[in-house]
């Protein structure tokens, strides 16, 4: 049987080298090209995926593609149902309220940390985050929002200066993407989002620990309450 050469990595033995770094690369591409289709729901809830098909549409060997979905698995974006295969994971009410009681409880400590030991640079960025996220909302540029919506949040993560906080946050944030794709197809959000993060950046910037915490607590609040809508 001839193998095809985008699929010399199941054959070749795992030794260190230029051809390992070019097979781990290829690992990592189908990993992030098909998490993106997961989050921006071009990859439905519910929906199954045929490795081959994703395999074809992507340009790439079924071996990296089935170790993708094996790393997306772990991740909890995709599962494996009896007489189905790999399906993309549903959102569920349950998985929303878990999310958010950890959100509540994590972000809402990040914050009041921030307000205590952020420096000005810190508090700059953010404010240039609320700037952008205007002109993003304005647009209706969901893409555009989604990023400057993590980019907010691991800014304040940062600000907080624990980082095992901020790993924390980034694996929760990692998981809570495509949920946010979710919610910011409601238009009307948009803006709501960018006012929350600017009554975020001013608590902050003011040095309130307290306000800090309870703004944080009413964006994740209001991030729950449009989601539920809609789900």
């Amino acid at each position: 049987m001839q193998l095809d050469a985008r699929d010399m990595d199941h054959a070749m033995p795992e030794e260190p080298g230029p051809g390992r770094l070019e097979v781990r690369s290829l690992r990592d591409t189908a990993y992030e090209a098909i998490k993106q289709r997961i989050i921006m729901c071009a990859f439905r809830p519910g929906e199954a995926l045929s490795e081959a098909q994703v395999a074809a549409s992507l340009g790439l060997g079924r071996t990296p593609v089935r170790q993708a979905f094996d790393r997306l698995m772990r991740d909890g974006l995709v599962e494996v149902l009896p007489r189905k295969g790999i399906i993309v994971r549903p959102i569920t009410q349950d998985e929303v309220r878990d999310m958010v009681e950890v959100r509540l409880l994590n972000e809402s400590f990040c914050a009041r940390l921030a307000a205590e030991r952020a420096d000005a640079g810190v508090i700059t960025a953010l404010k240039e985050n609320v700037r952008r996220g205007t002109a993003a909302a304005g647009d209706g540029d969901i893409t555009e929002l989604m990023a400057l919506d993590r980019e907010f949040h691991l800014t304040i993560s940062g600000g907080a200066r624990n980082p095992v906080l901020g790993e924390i946050l980034r694996n929760l944030h990692e998981r809570a993407q495509r949920v946010w794709f979710v919610s910011l197809r409601d238009v009307a959000h948009h803006r709501r989002v960018v006012d929350e993060h600017a009554a975020i950046v001013d608590t902050l910037a003011a040095r309130d620990a307290d306000a800090a915490e309870q703004a944080t607590r009413a964006h994740i609040l209001s991030f729950a309450e449009n989601l539920n809508r809609q789900l």
